[in-house]
C-alpha cells in the first residue's frame, strides 16, 4: 500500500463522475478544514491479509497525526499512486475497517471510492506537512510442505524420448533447447521451455479471462479470496456437463463413488505427516479452537475410508471416484483465471493395486482413459510429461517406451535425481495456450508411501495383510482448467471458434424474421428440446442480420433462420457455425445430425429463459 499524507488547511472535493461500476453513494461536495490527508491506493500485495492491512495503514496514520498534531483526517481513495492496485472489492474494504480503528480517536471523512474527482488542498508548508510512506500488509504465515521445500531442491534431467526408443538430452542454451530437432515439434518445443524453466507466474493475461467474461461463463469475485470464481449460468451449465461426463467416464471404467469431507484435522497424525509429502499449499482454518486444513485433493477422505475397509486380493485392482471440491493456497502471481485457482474441482480416482507389476498395468490403462478423455473434449494437440526417478528409469524403461509408444509421438521426459515427494513415476497430458504457458489436464501417479501412512492393508491369498501400490488418477485434470483449455484452444483457432457441441450452452439458436413467427419458432425450439438438444428463441425486435451476429458472438453453433419461405418449405435454413456454411434441412434432419454428435455425453437442459429478450445481462 503507498500513501502520501498532506497536512492542510483544508481540502474541498466534488465527486464528478463514477470511474467504476462498483463506486460507492456520493455525498457531494464537501469541504474539511484543519486535517490530515491520506491520499490512499491499495496494491495487490495487500489482498492476503485484508485485516492486517488496514491495521497497519490506521497505526501509520496515528503516527502522523500524533507528530502534526491533527484531529481530523481524510481518508482520500488515490489510484495513482501506484500501478499494481488491489480489486476494487478489496481495497474499499481495507478503507472502511481502516477508517472504523480511526474513528475510535478521530473525526475521521472518507472521500467516495470509485469516483473521478474535482479537489482544492491547501498544504500548511511546514517540515512533516507532506509525507510518503509505503506499507506492507504483513504476510499470513504460510505452510509450506517438506516436499515443496524438497522439490526446490531435486536435481532434474531433462530428455525428448521418441516412440522409436531414442533418449535425447536436452538443455537450454540462450532461451533455446538444444539436443533434439524440433521443426515438427514446437508445441513440444514451447513445452519443454516453459518446464525447465520451473516459473509459474504469469505476467500476462491469457486470452481466454476475456473469452470466460465474454461468453458469461466466469468471472472473479471480489467478495471472495483471490482465485475463487463466480460462474454465470452458461458457466455453470459447461461446469455441470463436465463434471457429469468426468463421473461417467470414472464409473465406467469400474470406480466406486463416494463422498468425503472438505475439512480435515490439522494434527491427525496420518493427515499431518501426508500434509508434509504433497506438494500444494495448505489454507488453514481454525473452528472450535481446533486448527482445520481444507483438502485440496480427496485423498485424505479416501485413504481413511480404505483404511476401515476390509479388502481381499479379489476386490484388487479396487477402484474409488470422487468429484472433489478441493483447495490449494497458490502464490498470487500464479493465478490466472481458470487456468490456476485456489478453489477448483477435481475428478479424483485412486486405484489400489496388489503389487508394482499390477501398478504398472493400470497406469497404462488409465494413461489410455485419459487419450480417451482428451478425444471427447475435442483437444488432441496435448503434450505429453513423463517424470520419474532415475532409479524407476533403470527398472523400468520398456514400461516406460510402452507410454510413447501409445500417444505415438515425442515426450518430455524429467528424471529426478531422487524421489521428493510420495510418487514415483507421473504422466501428465499438457496443452500449450496463447501466450506459450503450458498446463496440466489428465495425470496419474503411482504412490509408494500412502498405504503404509494410513494403514491400508488387503489380505492375499496366502491370508496374510499386505499394503497396496496406490495410483492417483484425474482422468481429465480439474473441471475448471478443462473449461481454459477449451477457450484457449478455441481463441487460437480463430475464426468460427466453438466448444464442443455437446458442451455448448445454447445447441441451437431459432430467429424469426419477424414477431409473426415467434410461435412458430418456440414449436420448433419445444421439438429439439423434446430430444435433449438445448434451443433458445431470439424473439427481439431486432433485425434479422443483428440476430444472426448476436448468435455468432455467443459461438451458437447452429443458427436457424425463419421465414415465410423455411414455413412453407418444412426446411430450415441452418448456419452451421464450424464451417459457415448455410444449408437447408428438415428439422427432423436436424435432430438426427445433432443427437449423433452428443448421444454419448451427458445432457442437461437450458437454465436461462428460452426467450432472449427475458435474459438479464451479466457482464457488461
Amino acid at each position: 500500500m503507498k500513501i502520501l499524507l498532506i497536512h492542510s488547511d483544508f481540502l474541498e472535493f466534488e465527486p464528478r463522475e463514477k470511474a467504476i461500476k462498483q463506486a460507492e453513494e456520493s455525498s457531494g461536495r464537501q469541504k474539511i478544514e484543519e486535517c490530515l490527508v491520506v491520499f490512499t491506493a491499495v496494491e495487490k500485495s495487500d489482498e492476503g491479509n485484508v485485516e492486517q492491512a488496514a491495521s497497519n495503514l490506521a497505526d501509520e496514520v496515528k503516527k502522523v497525526a500524533e507528530e502534526v498534531k491533527s484531529k481530523n483526517i481524510v481518508l482520500y481513495p488515490y489510484a495513482h499512486l501506484s500501478k499494481e492496485l488491489a480489486s476494487p472489492g478489496i481495497a474499499l474494504n481495507i478503507l472502511k475497517n481502516a477508517e472504523a480503528l480511526l474513528k475510535k480517536e478521530y473525526k475521521v471523512t472518507r472521500a467516495p471510492f470509485g469516483w473521478y474527482k474535482a479537489f482544492t488542498i491547501k498544504c500548511k508548508g511546514h517540515p512533516l506537512s507532506e509525507l510518503s510512506r509505503e506499507i506492507t500488509a504483513g504476510k499470513p504465515e504460510e505452510l509450506i510442505s517438506d516436499s515443496l521445500k524438497e522439490e526446490e531442491k531435486v536435481r532434474s534431467s531433462w530428455y525428448i524420448l521418441t516412440p522409436d526408443g531414442k533418449l535425447d538430452n536436452i538443455e537450454i542454451k540462450d532461451k533455446k533447447v538444444s539436443g533434439f530437432n524440433f521443426s515438427k515439434h514446437r508445441n513440444l518445443e514451447k513445452f519443454a521451455i516453459y518446464e525447465m524453466a520451473k516459473s509459474r507466474e504469469v505476467k500476462e493475461e491469457p486470452p481466454h479471462v476475456k473469452l470466460m467474461r465474454k461468453l458469461e461463463i466466469a468471472d472473479y469475485e471480489e467478495g471472495s479470496d483471490s482465485g475463487n470464481l463466480r460462474f454465470y449460468p452458461k458457466g455453470r451449465i459447461i461446469k455441470a456437463l463436465l463434471e457429469a461426463w468426468a463421473t461417467q467416464k470414472a464409473v465406467s471404467y469400474g470406480a466406486m463413488e463416494v463422498e468425503t469431507p472438505l475439512m480435515y484435522d490439522f494434527e491427525h497424525p496420518a493427515l499431518k505427516d501426508y500434509l508434509n509429502r504433497f506438494p500444494a499449499r495448505q489454507y488453514v482454518v481454525e473452528s472450535v479452537k481446533k486448527k482445520f486444513f481444507l483438502r485440496f485433493s480427496a485423498c485424505f477422505g479416501q485413504f481413511l475410508m480404505k483404511a476401515q475397509t476390509n479388502i481381499s486380493y479379489r476386490n484388487l485392482p479396487l477402484k474409488m471416484y470422487e468429484l472433489a471440491r478441493s483447495f490449494r493456497l497458490e502464490k498470487p502471481g500464479e493465478l490466472t483465471g481458470l487456468r490456476r485457482l485456489r478453489a477448483f474441482t477435481m475428478p479424483d480416482m485412486h486405484t489400489l493395486c496388489r503389487d508394482l507389476e499390477e501398478a504398472r498395468k493400470e497406469f497404462a490403462s488409465q494413461f489410455t482413459l485419459a487419450m480417451g478423455c482428451m478425444k471427447d473434449i475435442e483437444i488432441d494437440d496435448y503434450e505429453t510429461a513423463i517424470r520419474f526417478t532415475k532409479d524407476f528409469w533403470k527398472a523400468n524403461k520398456e514400461f516406460v517406451l510402452s507410454l510413447v509408444g501409445l500417444v505415438n509421438k515425442p515426450v518430455l521426459i524429467e528424471i529426478w535425481n531422487r524421489r521428493f515427494a510420495y510418487f514415483d513415476p507421473k504422466f501428465e497430458f499438457n496443452i500449450i495456450d496463447a501466450i506459450d504457458k503450458a498446463s496440466a489436464l489428465a495425470t496419474v501417479q503411482i504412490d509408494h508411501e500412502n498405504a503404509q501412512r494410513y494403514g491400508i492393508q488387503y489380505t492375499d491369498a496366502d491370508n496374510k495383510k499386505k499394503y497396496p501400490v496406490i495410483l492417483h488418477c484425474s482422468p481429465s485434470g480439474g473441471i475448471e482448467r478443462v473449461m481454459y483449455a477449451l477457450l484457449e484452444k478455441a481463441y487460437m483457432k480463430g475464426k468460427n471458434a466453438t466448444l464442443p457441441l455437446w458442451l455448448s450452452p445454447t445447441q441451437v439458436r431459432v430467429c424469426p424474421v419477424n414477431d409473426s413467427f415467434i410461435k412458430d419458432a418456440e414449436s420448433i425450439a419445444d421439438e429439439l428440446e423434446k430430444e435433449c438438444i438445448r434451443a433458445d428463441v431470439d424473439d427481439r425486435t431486432e433485425s434479422i442480420n443483428k440476430k444472426i451476429r448476436d448468435a455468432e458472438m455467443e459461438w451458437v453453433p447452429f443458427i436457424v433462420v425463419l421465414g415465410e419461405k423455411e414455413k412453407q418449405s418444412g426446411k430450415l435454413a441452418v448456419r452451421f457455425r464450424d464451417t459457415g456454411k448455410v444449408e437447408a434441412i428438415e428439422t427432423k434432419k436436424l435432430i438426427k445430425y445433432i443427437k449423433d454428435k452428443i448421444s454419448a455425453f451427458p445432457y442437461k437442459p437450458l437454465t436461462l429463459p428460452r426467450l432472449l429478450s427475458k435474459r438479464p445481462i451479466f457482464v457488461g
